[in-house]
């Protein structure tokens, strides 16, 4: 039986082994590129999806998605959209209400997608909703992961510039990562939804620090 919580913890997923990349990962950098990959994932009715975009560090300053990931079991694809944006084929795919497409945050992903070219995705499952099913309150990847897998989702490259010249292979490794786990994430909860061969361990909140708040102490007298 697994044990599972409600909450987990930053200091467990320190102990934890990290995750290492599963399958093959390819780098998609023209459109052309990008409708053969789309030929290939078409074949499979489920799918990881995540995107990456470059950080801002200014005020004011925001970027495009540059990175769309898709993941099935054995390969990821890295669409770098950045250099051609959302091509017919990507938009197709997405749409394909024969298609399950997994993810977390879908709906902020879609929305800054939406900033390259408009499209209705259709029969997505939205992860963070999911494990409510199962108890599990936690909405970050790498905490559901965690919870459910015992390992840990480095998020070492999340600042790093998706836009450069080419990505570096921890860079690859995180992106495909990311798409993939969602698909593993899915499958589980939905096999423990089924199966009921699990236990909930509910984490006690906090208790709250007693005393004078540090914030409101008067430093003037």
């Amino acid at each position: 039986m697994l044990i599972i919580k409600n909450k987990t913890s930053k200091e467990d997923i320190k102990q934890m082994s990290k995750v290492e990349c599963q399958g093959q990962i390819y780098i998609i950098d023209t459109p052309e590129q990008a409708d053969i990959a789309v030929r290939y994932l078409s074949q499979f009715p489920l799918l990881g999806i995540d995107t990456e975009t470059r950080p801002s560090f200014k005020r004011g300053e925001s970027h495009k998605v540059a990175l769309l990931q898709i993941a099935t079991d054995e390969r990821c694809y890295l669409f770098r959209i950045f250099k051609y944006g959302m091509t017919l084929s990507l938009i197709q795919l997405l749409e394909n209400p024969h298609i399950i497409k997994v993810g977390i945050s879908l709906k902020d992903d879609f929305f800054m997608l939406h900033r390259w070219a408009p499209f209705e995705p259709k029969n997505v499952i939205e992860l963070q909703t999911l494990v409510k099913d199962i108890g599990i309150a936690d909405q970050s990847l790498q905490k559901i992961y965690a919870n459910l897998f015992g390992n840990k989702i480095s998020k070492s490259q999340r600042l790093s510039n998706w836009e450069a010249d080419e990505l570096t292979i921890p860079q690859q490794h995180y992106a495909a990562i990311d798409a993939w786990a969602c698909i593993q994430i899915y499958r589980k909860v939905e096999e423990l939804k089924a199966t009921g061969d699990y236990e909930l361990v509910i984490v006690p909140e906090p208790e709250p620090t007693e005393g004078v708040n540090p914030e409101i102490i008067n430093l003037s007298i």
